[in-house]
């Protein structure tokens, strides 16, 4: 037996595209092939998504530009004489460190800008980033199996806020080092621990000539290599869990819908890019932030008149001011400074606790072990949404509270009225912002539930045979529909037992306590529309319409019976025809 092999002759034989020729060569060493899965990845969309994709963009420019600095800033804690171009200075005694920095701005071409760039793409970064986690907050993406990327991304929180308080420092004028001052005194207040950390951070007493080489090493190495490593891991973890979305037709536990990574996303990416980069670089032409040269050298015994942080340490500022100059002498005579203890670590600490084991804290509450992929719509968990946006209301207070001498100044105020003002306002803001958001949510809720049973507003006047005048409702959509009807309603833990059969209950503590943070969490809540109200609503709204209800007594905004049905026929109520997408629930969808 005998096997030939049939080739087409040379001439007939077509060469591969140079394209696909440089595909194939970089697949034989690189293997490119094999991460086909990644370009088709499914991303949704929505405008809150943008936040994440802000700091983003801000971090890279972030590190372009601070390589291009690196290139021409000397951190040197050496005394010289500046004689550069920026006259008002010439002849003052300063570090290598701000004359650097006065170097860059005045006789560097594009130097001004390109600080100013990287300060304010900090800024935004910053900014972006709480918002950004303020957004998984409410919605609820941080439930399993997102646990670990919550805590990632309030590291990088953390990590970055610090990296901006470091290069903050770095150009040595009178303003970064009246803060470095203050991070002095707060490294000093730690009990047992704090004088051993100020010695090993500033290299000796303050001032000393090793804080700012120190924190330029922590600035353009340390943090910048932890922060990017975890982004890094970060974006790993969203392609690995797949992208959180906001409930709707065609959308489960199970799927995506959206558009894939190549080509739409990338193309949306990389043109978002580019806006924000441009918005960032026409904010660093035309904003003026940071002048250092008003400021002038640090020197131990000034101070500038209305000295401010930056926005993002503003509320450790404000809360340092408010706090009264509490202290006593332990035995043995160590002194426990309480006005710089409880508002610059104790409060500081406690709020980032919060964040970031609120994830574990409501797990454990519910006791709830499912993987959740479809995000919470604020209004649907008003004790959430409103302890956040308290939370938010007492960063505020002691924002504000950092700038209590500006205030005064700008709005002629006295001064101690504005500090008692902020006193007052740490406990009593925070209270008032939750009663109100929590109602706002509830009265959310309730307009849904109108909604549903009695339709939307057309604008349109009836007159009724007697004579009164009615506005005609009609039916929500379909979409809207489904998404109000889909909101998952949250169960109370039942209240434990406190024995069985004469045994005491050994866990009734516990037990207990998970029912009051469980009722405290979802009590309370405005219940969704049962089957038999849907059906009776339908109804009402068919023959309000001018319809005619159909044969099984169901009837739609037209008059008819939709094909939904969301009342069936054997009084169940139904959340919608299933598409066809989502009777094979893949993992992603387009669309």
């Amino acid at each position: 037996m005998s096997t030939t092999e049939e080739r087409a002759p040379h001439s007939a034989r077509t060469t591969a595209p140079k394209g696909e020729r440089v595909a194939d060569w970089a697949d034989e060493r690189l293997g490119i092939y094999n991460f086909r899965f990644l370009i088709r990845k499914v991303f949704p969309d929505h405008w809150t998504f943008m936040f994440g994709e802000i700091a983003l963009y801000s971090f890279i420019v972030l590190l372009l530009t601070g390589v291009w600095l690196t290139m021409f800033f000397d951190p040197g804690m050496t005394e010289t004489v500046y004689q550069g171009s920026h006259v008002p200075l010439q002849g003052i005694p300063m570090s290598q460190a701000y004359a650097s920095t006065l170097d860059i701005t005045f006789d560097v071409r594009g130097g001004l800008l390109i600080r100013q760039l990287h300060h304010w793409s900090a800024l935004v970064m910053i900014a972006a980033l709480c918002v950004h986690t303020l957004r998984h907050f409410l919605t609820g993406s941080f439930r399993r199996p997102r646990e670990v990327n919550w805590l990632i991304g309030f590291t990088l929180l953390v990590l970055v806020t610090l990296e901006g308080f470091v290069g903050y420092s770095l150009p040595d004028d009178l303003l970064s080092g009246t803060g470095l001052r203050i991070a002095e005194g707060v490294t000093l207040a730690i009990p047992v621990v704090g004088t051993y950390l100020t010695m090993f951070l500033f290299g000796g007493e303050y001032p000393s000539h090793e804080i700012i080489p120190r924190f330029y090493s922590i600035h353009i190495l340390l943090l910048p290599g932890i922060i990017l490593a975890l982004v890094t891991v970060h974006l790993i973890y969203v392609f690995y869990h797949k992208h959180t979305q906001f409930p709707g037709p065609g959308r489960t536990e199970n799927n995506v819908v959206g558009q894939p990574l190549m080509p739409v996303y990338t193309a949306k990416a990389g043109g978002f890019f580019f806006l924000v980069s441009g918005l960032l670089t026409l904010l660093a032409g035309t904003a003026q932030i940071n002048p250092v040269w008003t400021y002038g050298p640090y020197r131990a015994d000034q101070i500038s008149q209305g000295s401010q942080p930056d926005w993002y340490m503003g509320f450790l500022e404000g809360a340092l001011r408010a706090m009264p100059a509490w202290e006593f002498v332990l035995p043995g005579g160590y002194t426990v400074n309480m006005g710089v203890l409880i508002p610059a670590v104790i409060l500081p600490t406690v709020m980032m606790a919060v964040i970031a084991l609120w994830p574990f804290l409501e797990a454990w509450v519910t006791g709830d072990k499912r993987e959740h992929h479809l995000l919470d719509r604020p209004r649907d968990h008003p004790t959430r949404t409103s302890f956040g946006i308290a939370f938010v209301s007492l960063y505020l207070v002691l924002f504000f509270g950092g700038a209590n001498d500006v205030l005064a100044e700008r709005f002629h105020l006295s001064l101690n009225q504005i500090t008692w003002a902020v006193r007052i306002g740490i406990f009593l803001v925070p209270a008032l912002t939750y009663i109100v958001t929590r109602r706002i949510c509830l009265g959310l809720q309730l307009r849904d539930r109108d909604k549903l049973l009695h339709g939307r507003e057309t604008g349109k006047i009836k007159r009724l045979p007697h004579g009164e005048f009615v506005e005609v409702h009609a039916r929500l959509d379909r979409d809207q529909e489904y998404t109000l009807l889909s909101r998952k309603m949250p169960e109370v833990l039942p209240a434990p037992a406190a024995g069985q059969d004469g045994v005491p209950n050994p866990r009734i503590r516990k037990e207990v306590l998970r029912h009051r943070l469980s009722r405290w969490l979802y009590g309370g809540q405005i219940a969704k529309p049962t089957p038999q109200e849907m059906q009776q609503a339908l109804e009402h709204l068919g023959h309000s319409s001018g319809g005619h209800a159909s044969p099984d007594g169901h009837a739609s905004s037209n008059g008819h019976a939709s094909s939904n049905g969301h009342a069936s026929s054997n009084g169940h109520l139904e959340t919608g025809r299933r598409p066809a997408a989502e009777e094979r629930e893949p993992d992603q969808e387009l669309h």
